[in-house]
């Protein structure tokens, strides 16, 4: 199977990871689906979502994948006035990856990104390795210090 340009940024970086691949539903995208298919625990599972600030400048958010996003939140911890999610149409361009598949790990440029304080609680985490249907595993903490992340409570509880 050919690498995805996540695996091969962390390959490069010296990161360990584990990949584990699902079954793609078309009708259910969501993030607790794909936990569900592929047997991980969901609070351990995290998608990627971007948003932009009031300058029109991208943020990217790591969160559980039962959660939402509170973005009165993530404008706080981004230190911006406000932050509204782009339409699904322009995260390709703006990250070379699709909905389903897009990995806080390889985007076109590196953005700053926040991962929600819920991954403190685990060694390791899940996020996608950059398509549908394929996620890897890698240390919290290889994780942030890879992408620059900041932890921070991003999320509606």
């Amino acid at each position: 199977m050919t690498k995805t340009n996540a695996q091969r940024m962390l390959d490069a970086a010296g990161i360990k990871y584990e990949t584990v691949s699902y079954e793609v539903d078309e009708d259910d995208l969501s993030g607790t689906h794909a936990a569900e298919v592929s047997g991980i625990d969901p609070d351990m599972m995290f998608k990627t979502l971007v948003a932009k600030n009031e300058r029109g400048e991208y943020l990217v958010f790591c969160i559980p994948v039962g959660c939402e996003l509170d973005l009165k939140k993530c404008a706080a911890a981004a230190g911006c006035k406000s932050a509204s999610m782009i339409h699904v149409r322009d995260l390709l361009s703006v990250t070379g990856y699709i909905r389903g598949g897009c990995s806080p790990v390889g985007m076109k440029k590196r953005f700053p990104t926040f991962i929600d304080e819920a991954a403190e609680l685990y060694d390791m985490i899940y996020v996608s390795a950059g398509m549908r249907g394929l996620q890897m595993k890698v240390k919290t903490t290889e994780l942030a210090s890879f992408t620059g992340a900041k932890i921070a409570d991003l999320t509606a509880r």
